[in-house]
């Protein structure tokens, strides 16, 4: 018996240390992570069904380090005229109507001591789609990737795979006329692609 709870008493912190590891990675709690935001977007209707570009929306992505969360005015500029008595939109009217922001729950949030530039990774070629997934066929926005530090450097040791033209950064759904790899290993030397896997790139 004794033997048996020396066992159970050397093995049992050890795994519990792995349980919370394990369970606490970015890779088992952020991938499928969806929550309920406080207006029912349909990103399928709008940039799916509709066409909208990305950045009509987030319009700092191509020239900041944050993808910006549209201002309400941005939703008025369609909803003044369409769907204006619509009951998912009642508290859109009202932030237009009083000047207080929407509580948007942010899906993708990396730790505080990551730093992750939007603009410089759409200037060199990376669509929204290689870290977001088909965001034009979600309903809800889910996230699909880990955002890990291991994610991370995957892409910046081989970035061709994720590499297309400039004009089709916010075309979810494209597919090159070319083979990717042929197609990446052109546009990496085009567009300078010299991805850097130094600690200081991403936490400063």
């Amino acid at each position: 018996m004794r033997p048996l709870a020396g066992v159970v008493l050397g093995v049992a912190p050890i795994y519990l240390i792995f349980l919370v590891y394990y369970t606490g990675s970015p890779e088992t709690t952020d991938v499928g992570y969806a929550p309920e935001q406080p207006v029912p977007f349909s990103h399928r209707l709008h940039a799916g069904e509709l066409g909208m570009d990305c950045r009509y929306c987030h319009n700092t992505v191509e020239r900041a380090a944050h993808a910006a969360v549209p201002p309400t005015a941005t939703c008025m500029n369609c909803h003044a005229m369409i769907a204006t008595d619509s009951e998912k939109l009642a508290l859109v009217r009202e932030s237009a109507a009083t000047g207080s922001p929407i509580p948007w729950v942010r899906v993708h949030d990396l730790p505080d001591y990551v730093y992750f530039d939007h603009s410089i990774h759409l200037a060199k070629g990376i669509s929204c789609v290689s870290c977001h997934g088909r965001v034009d066929t979600m309903d809800v926005v889910t996230q699909v990737e880990t955002l890990s530090m291991s994610w991370c450097l995957e892409c910046h040791r081989n970035p061709e795979p994720h590499l297309r033209p400039l004009d089709k950064i916010t075309e979810l759904g494209w597919v090159p006329d070319e083979a990717r790899d042929v197609m990446g290993v052109r546009l990496r030397k085009q567009y300078d692609v010299n991805s850097s896997t130094d600690c200081s790139t991403c936490h400063r």
